[in-house]
């Protein structure tokens, strides 16, 4: 698999993942959904509203479009179904933005403005993407953390399951 395949493969998997982890915070009640349980970001919902944030400023930054992100923990949307279908549609905009993409433009550098420190930075698109990628996994295996504590059963997140269960990546004879 080149590396384009892999990006598209795993932007895919952004989505179905995100979907997959949304289905069951839809479970989740409203008082445990807001509630400050120990994440970085403390509840559920501020940390669903940083990925999407994240997700934003990056394939923003990639695009060259001011991503109008301020701070980390900047609220995108105060409701679940608000931030739900936002996450929904900043995945398809994230899987066109990929399969838009080449080998030449993945090595391109792209600088951009921290938000912490504040300094100015240049990273090149496929490392931007790694990055995006990484984060979302991160955040995601806290919020799964969470719902379980929640006594809530969530779902497998394994790339290997979204395989499986799509047939993506399967091998080509």
């Amino acid at each position: 698999m080149g590396t384009m395949q892999h990006f598209a493969l795993m932007a895919r998997y952004n989505a179905w993942a995100n979907a997959r982890l949304h289905g069951c915070v839809a479970d989740l009640p409203e008082a445990d959904y807001r509630r400050d349980v120990g994440l970085f970001f403390g509840s559920v919902h501020a940390t669903l509203n940083h990925i999407l944030l994240v997700d934003r400023l990056w394939s923003r930054r990639i695009r060259g479009v001011d991503p109008g992100i301020h701070t980390l923990d900047q609220i995108l949307c105060d409701d679940f179904a608000s931030l739900r279908a936002a996450q929904r549609a900043e995945d398809e905009n994230l899987i066109a933005l990929v399969n838009g993409l080449d080998e030449a433009r993945l090595a391109t550098t792209v600088r951009h403005r921290r938000l912490v420190g504040g300094h100015e930075a240049e990273a090149r698109i496929g490392h931007m993407l790694t990055t995006l990628f990484n984060h979302q996994t991160h955040h995601r295996g806290q919020v799964h953390a969470a719902l379980t504590q929640a006594g809530l059963s969530p779902p497998g997140l394994d790339v290997i399951f979204f395989i499986d269960e799509t047939g993506a990546g399967a091998a080509k004879s």
